[in-house]
C-alpha cells in the first residue's frame, strides 16, 4: 500500500479463498473496533461495509500519511502501518477463537486511488466518489443477504440514512467528495450503480 495526502481510497480485502472473516456478530463489532483503533488516527472515513467474507473501506487521507515511520527496515506511512495492524491483530483474534491457523485474508490488500481512476475532470471524479459511495452500502442488497439495505448493520449506511447517530464516517467529506444529501440519501442508494465500479 502507498499513501498520499489529499485523495480519496476505496481499501478492500477478503478472505483467503473467500473463506469467512465474520463468523459471529460480535466479530464485526471487534473489526469496527480495531478500525477506530488503527486507521481512523491516520485518515478519513467516509463509508464502510462489512460482509460475511471482505471488508470495504471508502478512506480520505490528508497530511497525516505524509509522516513515515520504520518498520523493520522498511519506511511506510501510518497509514498502511495502520492496516498491517489491523488486518494481522484482526487474524489472530479470529484464529484464536475459531481454533484456526495460517492467513485469514488475501495476502494483498486492494488500494484503489479513486482520484486516478477516471478522466480527471471534477465532475467526473465527483461522480466516481458518488458512485463508490453507494457501491459500497449496496453490496449485502447485491449479495441477496438482505431485502432492503436498512436491514444490514454492518455497513454506514444507517449512519447516512438517518437510522442511527454512528460516529467512525465523516459526513462532511462525503457532502464535499461524494455529493451526500441526507434528504435524498435513501433513495438514491436503491437506483442502479454502474457496474464498472464492481470490484468482486
Amino acid at each position: 500500500m502507498n499513501f498520499t495526502p489529499d485523495n480519496l481510497y476505496h481499501v478492500y480485502n477478503q478472505g483467503n479463498d473467500k473463506q469467512l472473516i465474520f463468523s459471529l456478530v460480535e466479530d464485526y463489532f471487534i473489526f469496527l473496533r480495531m478500525i477506530r483503533k488503527y486507521i481512523s488516527p491516520h485518515a478519513e472515513i467516509i463509508a464502510y461495509c462489512l460482509m460475511p467474507n471482505h471488508f470495504h473501506l471508502l478512506i480520505y487521507t490528508d497530511e497525516r500519511v505524509a509522516e513515515t515511520i520504520k518498520q523493520g527496515g522498511l519506511l511506510i506511512d501510518p497509514l498502511t502501518n495502520g492496516f498491517r495492524k489491523l488486518l494481522s491483530g484482526y487474524a489472530r483474534i479470529y484464529n484464536k477463537v475459531n481454533n484456526k491457523t495460517g492467513s485469514l485474508f488475501r495476502q494483498k490488500t486492494k488500494v484503489k486511488n479513486l482520484s486516478f481512476d477516471t478522466s480527471g475532470s471534477a465532475h467526473n471524479l465527483q461522480d466516481y466518489y458518488f458512485n463508490c459511495l453507494h457501491y459500497i452500502h449496496q453490496n449485502p442488497l447485491r449479495a441477496s443477504i438482505v431485502n432492503r439495505l436498512e436491514d444490514w448493520e454492518f455497513s454506514s449506511f444507517k449512519d447516512y440514512a438517518g437510522l442511527r447517530n454512528g460516529t467512525l464516517c465523516n459526513k462532511d467529506l462525503a457532502n464535499k467528495y461524494c455529493s451526500y444529501q441526507p434528504e435524498t440519501f435513501i433513495k438514491t442508494s436503491y437506483q442502479i450503480i454502474p457496474s464498472s465500479v464492481n470490484t468482486f
